[in-house]
């Protein structure tokens, strides 16, 4: 026994085998360190990044109704907006329809975007859309001087257009002579303005038209009556100072021939007197019935 323990083959072979279990139990518990790592890690992982399988079904479906009522309402806001947007183009649209003064708005372009009824018709076209102020007020001119002259400034309507559409002049006013297309001439007040945007940048030009035509002639018939009632008060005044005159005579005379020759004066101036009267009343009956 002694012999084989001192055997050096022997104690070699017995180094080996303490070494293999030496390291046979440093494997073992080498491995047992991995799997805790890993199974450590995979639980972090599981816990760190849920996915929505992972997820709870009824927190996913609140997510989901939470989206749809997001969107509901989002709907509702865009049909308030555009009934809103509806109802203030109608209400500008009957306004604009009912006014008795004509507009005409010119786009960025320089054409024609809106013309209202009163515009159609004092300017003699039955669709301005699209035309330019060149093709719609021609040869009409500015006038000059006083507002009932006739002389013109040699400035043209269209230049005072451009002027505010491309220039980016104030709004202004000015008179000027019209002929429509079927040949009437008239006068027309117009207003120039410029129609500038939320940013300030031109969106085009606003004409405010006024037939200043009718006014001219309403202004002109009353002078003309005017003038006609100062000249009927001078006849009435001067018919009754003659027939006062021929009564005097009358009362004064002893002559029968005489009194008889003023009575018919009296009756002739009389008469004069009625048919004037007449031509004044009936010349008021039908300036009357024209105006309604």
């Amino acid at each position: 026994m002694v012999k084989l323990l001192t055997n050096p083959l022997v104690l070699r072979c017995a180094m080996v085998l303490f070494a293999a279990a030496i390291g046979f139990v440093l494997a073992i518990r080498s491995m047992r360190a991995v799997r805790k790592s890993i199974g450590v890690e995979s639980d972090f992982e599981a816990t760190a990044a849920p996915t929505l399988q992972n997820l709870p079904l009824h927190l996913y479906n609140t997510v989901i109704q939470q989206l749809k009522q997001q969107k509901h309402e989002l709907q509702v806001k865009t049909m308030a907006e555009q009934r809103r947007a509806r109802t203030t183009e109608n209400f500008s649209q009957t306004v604009l329809s009912n006014l008795s003064s004509g507009v005409l708005v010119f786009g960025a372009n320089g054409l024609v975007r809106q013309a209202n009824p009163a515009a159609k018709r004092i300017l003699g076209f039955s669709s301005p859309s699209g035309m330019s102020a060149e093709d719609i007020f021609r040869k009409a001119e500015v006038c000059s001087g006083d507002r009932s002259g006739a002389q013109g400034s040699g400035v043209r309507l269209t230049e005072e257009v451009e002027a505010v559409l491309r220039g980016g002049s104030k709004s202004r006013q000015v008179e000027a002579d019209y002929t429509a297309p079927a040949g009437e001439s008239m006068r027309l007040a117009v207003t120039i303005s410029p129609v500038p945007s939320v940013d300030g940048n031109l969106l085009g030009v606003a004409c405010l038209i006024g037939d200043r035509s009718e006014f001219e002639r309403i202004q002109h018939q009353q002078e003309l009556q005017r003038e006609i009632s100062a000249e009927m008060a001078l006849e009435l005044r001067t018919s009754l100072a003659t027939i006062t005159g021929y009564a005097q005579q009358l009362a004064r005379s002893r002559d029968v021939e005489l009194a008889s020759e003023l009575a018919a004066d009296i009756a002739d101036e009389a008469a004069r007197l009625d048919r004037h009267i007449g031509g004044f009343l009936a010349a008021r009956r039908a300036a009357a019935s024209t105006k309604s």
